[in-house]
């Protein structure tokens, strides 16, 4: 059984143990079959349905402490449980072991003049380090796609929810055990001490082979700046949504609102929304009116201002705004040009939606917008796993290399080249 922080003389210790424990995991998750890693994602999804009551009393308790606190609604919003959101957990579970296991999977393979055969084939990256805030979803989604790919994993998570992770990673744990699996394959640093976050970006003596960052952008700064290993990341959710003037103007206020007020403080959640010059004074009303009945705060540029006089002034500040609230940025914009010109500007490069009928317009949209997600005809709340067929996600990459947009099962694996010969010397 994994011994407690308590059993350690320090942080060090403690930290070196869970490093050389993982990575000792990780060698025997790149061979574990996948009969048992189901196993072990099906176990945990019946254990957290049987335990919902005892996790959902613990995190009413750690709720009442951050109200306390005076944190934000959208940070309460993400930490909450409920029963829906217990079910909805231990579905992704089962979401995730139906998918096809990637691990040993050809993703191309092809023949040289000299008769080499070579094989691109999938591999698990190895110990990933998964540091996060307030969302305990991400403890169960983080474990089952480590294990499904044949990692091992390391959480962190956020102190505000500590007691309700662990009691989430408990159920995770007893899974793997009963399925024949290491437990050690997902182990979760039960101290609040922040040097524990500065031992996972160190590497743990070569023992880290990613971090993945999941939260505010302070946190993400810090990944980024201290993290000796490589960091796979996202940056705020600044999306955006171009209403164009060859749009369907129901189907244009459904999506405005959806992607703002569904959920406003997840990160596909849109912030701004961009409307063309040409039916501005047409469809306005009717996108304010549907914004205001469900409680949002519209703040426009001089333009939506002459349309409509309670609109507050933005600031160039709250084009690089991720509000994470019910508080949506408006502009007026040239066509479709002005739009991909003014996300150029602003986007934090993560998810940016057109509504149009005109299908040559959503294609210059689509192709002159550089982010990681765009979307036609569609909410921003689409930006996620699940809702990707992935089963589940770690978050979304918004950088370049390696994975973009919702990382999932795939994404958390590399590939190595498997090459066959018959006796082949290089002349």
């Amino acid at each position: 059984m994994t011994e407690a922080f308590s059993a350690y003389s320090s942080l060090t210790a403690y930290m070196n143990a869970i490093g050389v424990r993982a990575k000792g995991a990780a060698r025997a998750m790149a061979s574990a079959p996948g009969s048992k890693k189901n196993e072990a994602l099906k176990l945990a999804a019946a254990s957290i349905r049987d335990r919902s009551d005892q996790i959902l009393d613990i995190n009413a308790n750690e709720l009442a402490v951050a109200k306390e606190k005076n944190v934000t609604d959208a940070f309460l919003d993400r930490m909450m449980l409920n029963g829906d959101r217990i079910e909805g957990i231990a579905n992704t579970l089962e979401d995730v072991a139906a998918l096809d296991d990637p691990v040993g999977k050809v993703i191309s393979k092809w023949t040289r003049p000299n008769g080499l055969e070579i094989e691109r084939v999938r591999t698990p990256i190895g110990v990933m380090a998964v540091i996060y805030e307030s969302r305990p979803n991400v403890t169960v989604d983080a474990a089952a796609i480590a294990v499904k790919g044949g990692n091992a994993v390391i959480l962190r998570g956020g102190s505000e929810c500590i007691e309700t992770n662990k009691a989430l990673f408990g159920c995770f744990s007893g899974a793997l055990v009963k399925a024949g699996l290491s437990e050690n394959a997902v182990q979760f640093v039960e101290t609040p001490d922040r040097d524990a976050v500065g031992a996972l970006l160190s590497g743990i003596d070569g023992n880290v082979d990613l971090v993945i960052p999941r939260g505010g952008k302070s946190l993400v700064a810090r990944v980024q700046s201290d993290a000796r290993v490589p960091v796979l990341s996202h940056l705020d959710g600044i999306c955006h949504v171009y209403v164009d003037r060859d749009t369907d103007p129901r189907k244009a206020v459904d999506i405005v609102v959806n992607s703002k007020m569904r959920r406003t403080g997840v990160c596909g959640a849109a912030e701004t929304l961009l409307i063309d010059a040409a039916i501005a004074n047409e469809i306005w009303p009717a996108i304010a009116q549907a914004l205001r009945d469900k409680g949002c705060e519209i703040r426009g540029d001089a333009n939506i201002r002459k349309l409509d006089a309670s609109v507050a002034a933005a600031s160039e500040e709250d084009w690089r705004t991720e509000y994470l609230a019910p508080i949506l940025s408006v502009a007026v914009v040239d066509g479709v040009t002005g739009a991909i010109g003014h996300i150029a500007n602003y986007s934090s490069g993560h998810t940016e939606s057109i509504v149009t009928e005109n299908f040559v317009t959503a294609e210059t949209f689509i192709n002159g917008v550089d982010s990681a997600i765009v979307l036609h005809n569609a909410s921003t709340q689409f930006a996620d796993g699940g809702e990707f067929g992935l089963g589940a996600e770690i978050g979304i990459a918004t950088g370049r290399l390696h994975a973009r947009g919702p990382v999932g099962v795939e994404e958390l694996t590399t590939y190595k080249n498997v090459v066959r010969g018959t006796g082949q010397i290089r002349p």
